[in-house]
């Protein structure tokens, strides 16, 4: 993790739904009933370490000077995890049934954002639902890959972490002290903050992601919206029944999972689920450098359903996660083109591993009104260690290192009162706490640049707290007008505690200092059921993520700047949801327009470029666009598609470019211009591409004998893409488009499913995340057999 203060927290789980079962579907049968859930720390947006070794040594000549001390704020974590795709496409796929009949129409889509079950196509919500099925279909493994088959959404994972953006609203810098803008949620629990992120998706249920802010339900760190991803639950009842499945690929590559549901009694069931891969690594790396860079991963899970009456659940669920990654590789930003993306040298070790575990309690309770009383609790812990080469080569000088070792420890309770689904007047009302704390042990977090020469130690503690209320009403008309009216209030605060030192210098600096802040978001929506067969809305949204610490300026006595500001977006949506030929085809059509205000991001200080910190872009960012999805089912021919359209611009903002000469001061909303202090109003927000496309086919061939042959293929495009604000192609702020075909062929015979696979079939080169000062590589062409056996 590239730490840099402690981070804002999320504020707020969300009850999933039902999803007991033996699991989604196989790949062949139609498209199934999708239930869609709504449960829910500073490194620099790719600011290079050799650009802060520039400034660093401009300080130290400085000193020697006897001229004032000037520096920028420095990273303050280290949780940075590599390779988009890790290298597990279409490795695990999601848990198979036995073959089912289903209707040649789209079935029904259901969501339960707003903590009560309803249909996606009779709801105000923008969203993108794939169940587990969905899932092994497109090769659907981790967290980054979503952005191939949803619109409007890009993921740069950079190894523990990803800078996660729908509609160019997330995350923009990499580090703990940025809080995400799009919550990941597991089982109805946030998950950490951005890090942690690449727990691979087995025997899931089904996943959900929500385009746009979720100011009510979500409430903090949803500015952009929000991922949901439900495991299986056990079922009562359910027989001992489950599947095993194995798949062997390129790069040496083998995987097991699998997952059994254990019936106790009439009122009790478990189920036990498990995944394990290992891979050699895409690479090529020369120079004196140590390691294995090869990829180990074991993960399991444990669950534990009771239902003692027909009005009280408890649902119990404990995971953990051994992720062996290997390292975190790249070649240099600087780099243009991508031909050495897998080729390049280091001269340091490599070491890069994240052990985590969860356990979540959600309690359901009915009364005889049908008011539903929830408690969904949820305790995690967490360990993320790195040791790495960060200038992508074996030269003695730049020579850039990063050795850490950081804990993370994160618990939240969430309580809901829920009224009965029908009747004139439904609502809910809730509320939220969580506590989430870094620890960063004496003597185990260093970033070297170089070692030996400037070593910037840190030790201490990170600790951040959210407590929130929420609430919505609905009317409901007989003319088929729905007015909702929902609301949240959130109070957060951010403490430091950490000791910052340099060795060679002498300096040794000591933060104690907190920030709070409070806000109110919420949602405001005119809905109207036209007929059973079209739904329109329109709604005026916002959201909000807290501000954070910066900390200490190392070279300049260690004064530490102001803490940054609170981000908040409004949106403005409308939208029709339209079910066509006769339920053959569903679609989905929607336009919005964003207002972000103090956009967060590291900058230099005005007063004194030569040092960076993390700031509010003073003006308001517009984004502005259109998305569409459609679903269909034809007979034995189904397929998906959507796009999105977005178009992005900077309100008046002046800075100068870190990375290069500093002259003089420049205010951030009058300047004045020249050549080191830059107007950069008009241009496009960072992670913001203007198009994103996505589409799958796949077509059942009856062979006899109840065999089936079904050839899949999917493709996706997402447009070129800004990772800093200044557009500076030399200083490798491009990140090129991304184009990424996937094919199967499955087989099915009887209950026994034999598909291969392959994911990027194409080969196509492109940066997955800019982690200054190297670039890191999206998984290269892979392919395999995989074999699936459900009882």
């Amino acid at each position: 993790m590239w730490i840099s203060g402690p981070a804002p927290p999320c504020d707020g789980p969300v009850a999933g739904p039902e999803s007991g079962g033996p699991g989604p579907p196989l790949p062949n049968s139609r498209t199934p009933e999708i239930i869609f859930t709504h449960d829910i720390v500073s490194v620099d947006s790719p600011r290079s370490i050799r650009q802060r070794s520039v400034t660093r040594a401009r300080e130290r000549r400085g000193i020697a000077r006897g001229t004032p001390m000037k520096t920028h704020a420095m990273w303050l974590s280290a949780s940075v995890l590599t390779l988009a795709w890790t290298g597990v496409a279409n490795a695990q796929a999601a848990p198979p049934t036995k073959q089912q009949n289903t209707a040649d129409t789209v079935q029904e889509l259901v969501v339960t954002a707003e903590r009560r079950v309803e249909n996606l196509q009779k709801t105000a919500i923008a969203a993108t639902v794939m169940t587990g099925a969905d899932l092994q279909k497109q090769g659907i493994v981790t967290v980054d890959q979503l952005q191939f088959v949803s619109p409007s959404l890009t993921v740069n994972n950079f190894g523990q972490g990803n800078d996660f953006d729908i509609r160019g609203i997330g995350k923009g810098e990499h580090n703990t002290q940025t809080g995400t803008g799009v919550v990941t949620y597991r089982d109805g629990v946030a998950t950490f903050p951005g890090y942690f992120q690449e727990e691979p998706y087995y025997d899931v249920s089904g996943v959900e992601i929500l385009r746009g802010p979720q100011g009510t339900f979500s409430g903090q760190n949803a500015t952009g919206g929000a991922v949901i991803i439900n495991t299986v639950d056990p079922k009562i009842n359910g027989g001992y029944t489950g599947y095993v499945q194995a798949q062997v690929g390129n790069y040496a590559d083998w995987g097991v999972q699998g997952a059994v549901n254990l019936p106790i009694s009439d009122t009790l069931a478990a189920r036990f689920a498990f995944n394990t891969e290992e891979r050699n690594s895409f690479y090529h790396i020369s120079g004196p450098w140590t390691g294995d860079p090869g990829l180990k991963w074991g993960s399991a899970r444990f669950s534990l359903l009771w239902t003692p009456t027909d009005k009280l659940k408890v649902l119990w669920k404990t995971d953990y996660n051994y992720l062996d990654n290997g390292g975190y590789f790249g070649d240099p930003i600087t780099n243009l083109g991508t031909s050495n993306l897998f080729n390049f040298s280091n001269n340091y070790k490599t070491f890069a591993t994240d052990q985590f575990a969860r356990t979540i309690l959600k309690v359901d309770y009915t009364t005889d009104s049908g008011i539903t009383l929830r408690s969904i609790s949820g305790y995690q812990q967490g360990r993320t260690a790195w040791t790495g080469d960060i200038d992508g080569t074996a030269l003695a000088a730049p020579n850039y290192i990063i050795a850490e070792d950081v804990n993370e420890r994160l618990w939240s309770e969430e309580v809901n009162i829920i009224s009965p689904d029908k009747g004139p007047l439904t609502w809910v009302v809730g509320a939220y706490y969580q506590n989430n704390r870094y620890d960063f042990p004496s003597g185990l977090f260093d970033i070297g640049v170089p070692p030996g020469a400037v070593d910037e130690d840190l030790n201490g503690i990170n600790s951040t707290y959210t407590a929130a209320a929420f609430g919505q009403v609905s009317w409901n008309w007989d003319n088929g007008l729905q007015l909702q009216v929902g609301a949240r209030y959130s109070k957060w605060s951010s403490t430091n505690r950490v000791y910052y030192t340099v060795p060679e210098f002498a300096l040794d600096f000591y933060q104690n200092e907190t920030t709070d802040g409070n806000n109110l978001t919420g949602k405001v929506a005119l809905n109207w059921n036209i007929n059973p067969d079209n739904f329109v809305y329109a709604f005026v949204a916002t959201g909000a993520k807290p501000g954070g610490l910066n900390t200490a300026l190392y070279f300049a006595g260690g004064a530490v700047p102001p803490p940054f500001k609170q981000e908040y977006v409004t949106d403005y949506e409308i939208g029709w949801k339209a079910t066509l030929l006769d339920n053959h085809l569903h679609t989905q059509l929607g336009g919005y327009y964003n207002s972000f205000d103090h956009f967060q991001v590291i900058l230099p200080i005005p007063s004194q470029p030569t040092s960076t910190t993390e700031q509010n872009v003073p003006n308001a960012t517009k984004l502005y666009g259109i998305e569409a999805q459609a679903q269909a089912v034809f007979g034995d021919f189904s397929g998906s598609i959507g796009l999105g359209l977005e178009h992005s611009e900077l309100g008046t903002f002046f800075t100068e470019d870190p990375r290069l000469t500093a002259v003089g001061t420049c205010n951030p909303t009058t300047g004045p211009l020249t050549a080191a202090c830059i107007n950069l109003s008009g241009k496009p927000q960072t992670y913001a591409p203007d198009f994103t496309f996505n589409v799958l086919l796949q077509y059942n061939f009856h062979l006899g004998n109840g065999d089936m042959l079904t050839p899949q293929v999917s493709f996706s495009h997402i447009s070129d893409q800004w990772g800093t604000l200044f557009d500076n192609v030399s200083q490798g702020d491009y990140l090129g488009a991304r184009d990424i075909m996937n094919a199967n062929l499955a087989w099915t015979h009887g209950d026994l499913v034999i598909t291969a696979y392959g994911a990027n079939v194409t080969d196509d080169h492109y940066i997955a995340a800019l982690l200054s000062p190297i670039r890191l590589a999206g998984a290269p062409r892979q392919y395999g057999l995989r074999i699936t056996k459900p009882f």
